[in-house]
């Protein structure tokens, strides 16, 4: 295999891979928080899942980048790419870079969400704003997989042959 495919590759690898293991650490975060509320008030549950729910996405957005990068190295039919190794690296970088954002800010989003447990704890009534706070820190998950979109597909994607 030739070295610019396999950085090219290993580029989605860490992507998606990274990203999903942040994903878990970030929505462990609330999970315990909410493990401990929902075993003495059961009823709490649907106010917790959300906020358990919502590191989790920092994963999906670390997959969306990898497929998208195996489908514009044509990995799933069509004609393979043979990217230089320059090119290579390009997509690790973008690989790399996507992770950390993801990674991070799943866990960081995981503290406030649990954060937001407290708030269903004692004001159940007011738990969207704890839902809220956690969305504020998801807008920088989003930023990191559009920049990831828009270097592999308008960086990257026109120098392949």
């Amino acid at each position: 295999m030739e070295l610019g495919l396999l950085l090219s590759l290993v580029g989605a690898a860490v992507a998606a891979t990274i990203s999903g293991l942040g994903a878990a650490w970030g929505v462990s975060i609330p999970g315990r928080a909410a493990n401990g509320l929902i075993s003495e008030e059961p009823e709490k549950f649907g106010n917790c899942l959300i906020l358990v729910a919502l590191p989790g996405t920092q994963g999906v957005y670390g997959f969306i980048s990898g497929v998208i990068m195996l489908i514009t190295l044509g990995a799933f039919g069509g004609e393979l790419k043979h990217p230089t190794i320059l090119q290579g690296l390009a997509f690790l970088g973008v690989g790399i870079f996507q992770a950390t954002v993801q990674w991070v800010s799943s866990i960081y989003q995981g503290k406030v969400c649990a954060a937001g447990i407290a708030i269903v704890a004692k004001h159940p009534e007011d738990s969207m704003k704890g839902v809220v706070n956690g969305v504020i820190v998801e807008t920088y998950a989003v930023l990191g997989l559009l920049i990831t979109l828009l270097l592999i597909l308008f960086g990257i994607a026109p120098t392949l042959k």
